[in-house]
């Protein structure tokens, strides 16, 4: 049995570890992409997008290897959950959030799409190789044709795609490939380190206070992991780049869904439990269908929709807490 104060700070640290080197990656990711000669819109849109999803890809990842399924199913499902309603209501208390260009077009359709195949190809129970193949052929669509549209749209949108691209990554772009290489290969070992500790932490903490894992993943791993895309959201909003927060947002959402049970599933066959698909999965399609009048009807999420949105995930908190 292991002390709490050892769980706690393994849970702590992981959790630091896995913020600090995530947004780390994403910074050294698009420095060498740059480098490279690769367009803002392709940095954007898929180097960036998928970046901030790699806390979530190394816990899911770690966690299914490690022999605790649960927690990598319900990281990506309760992460899905925090985003849409935590994160975007969050941000929209901070300052009201216009939504329109691609959101309206592509990505909010593609992310409701990528939620109910997710509770379809999950309903039986598992996530075997062929589905988990299918998801990662999903993502490839996905971000090709995101590229493409860019690169056809109008030069004004085009010039919107270029604040995707974190501030710090022009900087580093002047260093050399091999400093930068470098930098990208400790903050993908951070991210295996602090994925370790939170796993470790998170299932002895399931274990020691008697709630399943999946709980733990809905809830500390599952918003642990979502505070890249916290921060990111509201600072997003804060400087006027209304677009990048409600799209990165979706990306991320995208992502997780199709990438991370992807290549989770591809490493080794995810067991489902029903409770997850039975409610958890439900209430991940749900909050995407919430906001569906807000990215068609009003084209906004205004103060009073975040406070309904941040109401709803902590009512699906106290269901959680209840035994939900």
């Amino acid at each position: 049995m292991h002390s709490w104060a050892l769980l706690a700070a393994a849970v702590a640290a992981g959790l630091a570890l896995l913020t600090f080197c995530g947004d780390q990656l994403v910074d050294f990711a698009a420095s060498v992409a740059e480098k490279a000669g690769l367009t803002p819109a392709v940095i954007g849109l898929t180097i960036v997008a998928a970046g901030t999803s790699a806390p979530e890809l190394f816990v899911s990842l770690t966690a299914s290897l490690s022999g605790s399924p649960d927690i990598a199913a319900a990281n990506v499902v309760g992460s899905n959950i925090a985003n849409l309603t935590l994160i975007l209501g969050l941000a929209a208390l901070v300052l009201p959030i216009p939504i329109g260009g691609s959101v309206v077009r592509l990505d909010y359709p593609f992310m409701l799409l990528s939620s109910w195949i997710t509770l379809l190809l999950c309903r039986d129970g598992r996530l075997d190789r062929l589905e988990a193949g299918f998801f990662l052929a999903s993502t490839v669509a996905f971000a090709a044709y995101s590229v493409l549209a860019a690169r056809l749209a109008r030069r004004s949108e085009s010039r919107d795609l270029a604040h995707l691209v974190p501030p710090l990554a022009e900087g580093l772009r002047r260093r050399p490939m091999g400093i930068l290489l470098a930098g990208l290969a400790a903050s993908i070992a951070g991210l295996v380190v602090g994925a370790r500790l939170l796993v470790y932490g998170a299932s002895g903490a399931a274990a020691a206070l008697g709630v399943s894992e999946r709980v733990i993943g809905l809830t500390v791993v599952a918003v642990g992991t979502s505070l890249p895309e916290l921060t990111a959201c509201i600072m997003a909003a804060r400087k006027g780049q209304h677009e990048m927060a409600v799209t990165g947002l979706v990306g991320s959402n995208i992502f997780n869904a199709l990438f991370i049970l992807g290549v989770t599933g591809l490493a080794r066959p995810i067991p489902i439990s029903p409770r997850l698909t039975g409610t958890d999965m439900w209430v991940m399609l749900g909050a995407a269908l919430l906001i569906c009048p807000m990215v068609y009807v009003r084209r906004r999420v205004s103060r009073l929709s975040g406070g309904v949105l941040v109401a709803g995930y902590l009512a699906y908190m106290a269901v959680l807490a209840a035994g939900g």
